[in-house]
């Protein structure tokens, strides 16, 4: 099976689902597609070469959690907009990686480019299923499953948890190729305790995941 995580951001895939595209990429072909260059994320770092940084250790982090393909979209870090561009470019993707399972960010999750994210894959996810947008694609491909995952805003009522604790290390070991990002917030300490306060709480594992679900 492909698997397709739509990040908004550089560091987003390993920082909210990392844990469950280790686990999917030992059986599944895991694509990540990032929808900025993450160029916003510094105040000491100018944009072109942050973005250039950022993408550097979004591949590292990919080869950790064992993703075999990466795509970036270069959208302006803070500013991603739904539009005709934008969405042509999601379903796509979409039709020509064929996957059965999509990953997006928790639907009311603070932050604009993920609100923006998950707007854009729920709305693709339609359009791609049928016979419409020709010059994205002339084969319409159904997804089965979409799972929305938590980053800034903690998802209220997850309906799916996954016991990540086999793979915690490697997870943590990926946020942290994100040192342009790791130097100033200690995202890896944060989501760890995220993920451990979701595995006690759900009775599932040490650390796990949680997700909305979504059909496609």
């Amino acid at each position: 099976m492909n698997v397709l995580v739509f990040a908004p951001h550089p560091d987003d895939a390993a920082i909210s689902c990392g844990g469950t595209i280790a686990k999917l990429a030992k059986k599944n072909s895991v694509i990540v597609v990032y929808m900025t260059g993450g160029g916003g994320g510094s105040i000491s770092i100018a944009e072109k070469k942050l973005v250039k940084l950022r993408k550097t250790e979004a591949k590292n982090a990919a080869k950790i959690l064992g993703v075999k393909k990466t795509i970036f979209l270069g959208e302006p870090d803070g500013f991603l907009e739904f539009n005709k561009k934008t969405r042509q470019k999601v379903i796509t993707i979409i039709r020509k990686e064929k996957p059965g399972l999509i990953f997006a960010p928790y639907t009311n999750d603070k932050h604009t480019d993920h609100k923006a994210t998950a707007k854009l894959v729920l709305d693709s996810v339609w359009k791609a299923s049928g016979p419409w947008h020709m010059g994205a694609g002339k084969k319409p491909w159904r997804t089965e499953s979409v799972l929305m995952y938590e980053t800034w805003t903690p998802i209220q009522e997850p309906e799916h948890f996954e016991d990540i604790s086999k793979v915690i290390s490697k997870k943590v070991k990926a946020i942290n190729c994100f040192k342009s990002q790791v130097k100033d917030i200690n995202y890896a300490e944060a989501v760890k305790g995220l993920n451990r306060f979701r595995g006690v709480m759900s009775g599932l594992g040490t650390y796990c995941e949680c997700f909305e679900v979504k059909e496609g």
